[in-house]
């Protein structure tokens, strides 16, 4: 324990004029328009772990992404995600619930947007997200597009209460998808009807019960097919797929291409 240690105080700060803001003010515009805009702030976030930063223009289409960003979609660099929509990256469900909120801030129906959100990490495990989003302005203030940063919450925040409508459901899912699961049943086990578990999945997070279900199965399956030499029937059957038809079709929906054409690209 430290003992004699004075405490911080701030110094006294004579009161500014207006017309000394101004100059100041001034002198921040010019530097900034001095700066090279892709050398800016934005680079901070690479070295702040946990959090992701990410700016859009006003067409949707991502201009800058933090290297930790990069990381969760498995890009080398910005050259793989820079022109790329979020339609491009996740689930339709998923998608269309990011660009709603990104149309309220283009069109100045809000400040800011704050949401929790399931995300999935490079391993495949999805988990919360705290996402907070702010609309980008020119220098004639019009909204030019939108910027965002996605954390972890902490434990305190895990309490909250719309954590704790779903909570339970995501971690039987998280921890039993590989089984014949049945979404229903889910809902049984907490205590809450299967509409009510789909309306407050949905509210929370803009996606089903049974969508996160299946992306979590897909996303399992991706980490066999680039870490074993495992067939599609016997990925199927490890990740809760009724059979290699289906595993096949529902991967297809959700990556682009086959189980067995992302092998060969990976």
């Amino acid at each position: 324990m430290m003992r004699n240690a004075t405490p911080l105080k701030p110094r006294e700060r004579p009161r500014r004029t207006a017309a000394e803001i101004t100059r100041w003010r001034k002198q921040r515009a010019e530097w900034m328009a001095a700066l090279e805009p892709t050398l800016l702030f934005q680079r901070l976030f690479d070295h702040i772990p946990g959090v992701y930063f990410f700016a859009k223009n006003k067409a949707g289409h991502l201009m800058f992404a933090s290297q930790g960003l990069l990381q969760r979609y498995r890009m080398p660099d910005d050259s793989e995600i820079i022109g790329r929509t979020d339609f491009d990256l996740n689930p339709d469900t998923m998608a269309q619930a990011y660009v709603d909120d990104d149309k309220r801030l283009l069109a100045g129906k809000a400040d800011v947007i704050e949401r929790i959100e399931l995300w999935w990490d490079s391993q495949g495990i999805p988990d919360w997200f705290l996402v907070t989003k702010l609309p980008l302005y020119d220098k004639r203030r019009r909204v030019q597009g939108v910027m965002g940063t996605l954390r972890r919450p902490d434990e305190a925040e895990r309490q909250l209460p719309v954590f704790q409508t779903v909570a339970q459901a995501v971690e039987m899912i998280r921890r039993d998808f590989s089984k014949p699961l049945l979404i229903e049943e889910v809902a049984k086990s907490c205590g809450q009807s299967l509409r009510q578990l789909q309306r407050r999945f949905q509210g929370a997070f803009g996606i089903t019960p049974q969508e996160f279900l299946l992306k979590t199965r897909v996303l399992a399956a991706v980490r066999l097919l680039e870490e074993t030499s495992l067939t599609a029937g016997e990925i199927a059957r490890n990740c809760g797929f009724v059979d290699a038809s289906s595993f096949t079709q529902h991967f297809r929906k959700r990556m682009g291409v086959s189980p067995a054409a992302y092998r060969k690209r990976s």
